[in-house]
């Protein structure tokens, strides 16, 4: 699943094609969202919370989508769809059409679609713990409510979406690596390192977010120290990279760790 940085990423390649445009398409293929024709509409910009994404729009709602495992946005010329030199537009996976005169941008095998007044964002996203990559997260209040979740491992507590929001099993795996944490390690006994860890997690993810990419399809380029490196040397000891699991089925995720440089204590 596209982790927060890729979306903010998704996000901004969205507005360079979308923001400050009115839509000459604006097809929702989604069961309670069929009827909704968006032609006509003024796209205000991209927001992100977490691994949502947020369509503002000129009329006062937004358009929320998320991609969960599959999901992403294509990006072709509206020119070339209304000539039939593609036809992308009317493949059975496309659940999105958000077209200007320059650019049409395709939701493809999208996981969430909602239509809501942008006023009640916040309901709709009230179940999620802080926004790691919120240019006002409280860093302090993000550490509590890890710290809050006592016994409970803290590779599985930070990607619980509702403590923090925007990590998936790379950021866990890496900021738990680069503090030298055990990630079955309970969240409640890390003091200070809570902290150190959210903040290591969002630097890392500005950091990719940062980085150029040609499209808005989500595909991330990192460079990583554990993650997807089983049997590998680690980067800092040379100890072969384990792989394991965190949480509990049938939500259990992946978890990559060094044994050595993060022995369990």
């Amino acid at each position: 699943m596209p982790e927060g940085d890729i979306v903010l990423r998704v996000a901004r390649r969205l507005d360079a094609a979308l923001a400050g445009e009115v839509l000459v398409r604006g097809e929702l293929r989604w069961p309670n969202l069929g009827g909704e024709d968006l032609a006509g509409v003024a796209v205000v910009g991209h927001g992100t919370y977490g691994k949502h994404l947020l369509t503002r729009l000129g009329d006062g709602r937004t358009l929320h989508t998320h991609l969960r495992m599959e999901g992403r946005w294509r990006l072709v010329r509206t020119a070339d769809l209304a000539a039939g030199a593609s036809r992308a537009d009317r493949s059975p996976q496309v659940r999105a059409v958000l077209a200007s005169h320059r650019w049409a941008c395709l939701g493809i095998d999208l996981g969430m679609m909602d239509l809501l007044r942008t006023r009640d964002e916040n309901r709709l996203l009230a179940h999620l713990g802080p926004d790691v990559l919120a240019p006002d997260v409280d860093m302090a209040a993000a550490a509590e409510r890890v710290l809050a979740e006592g016994a409970r491992g803290i590779g599985e507590v930070l990607l619980d979406q509702t403590v923090v929001a925007g990590l998936g099993t790379i950021y866990m795996a890496e900021s738990l690596w680069a503090h030298r944490v055990w990630p079955w390690r309970p969240a409640g006994t890390l003091g200070d390192t809570a902290a150190d860890l959210v903040a290591t997690a969002r630097r890392l993810m500005l950091r990719s977010a940062q980085a150029r990419t040609p499209t808005a399809t989500g595909d991330a380029r990192r460079t990583t120290n554990v993650h997807g490196r089983e049997r590998q040397p680690c980067p800092r000891c040379g100890t072969p990279v384990a792989r394991g699991e965190v949480g509990r089925a049938p939500t259990a995720r992946v978890a990559y760790y060094c044994p050595s440089c993060q022995a369990a204590p």
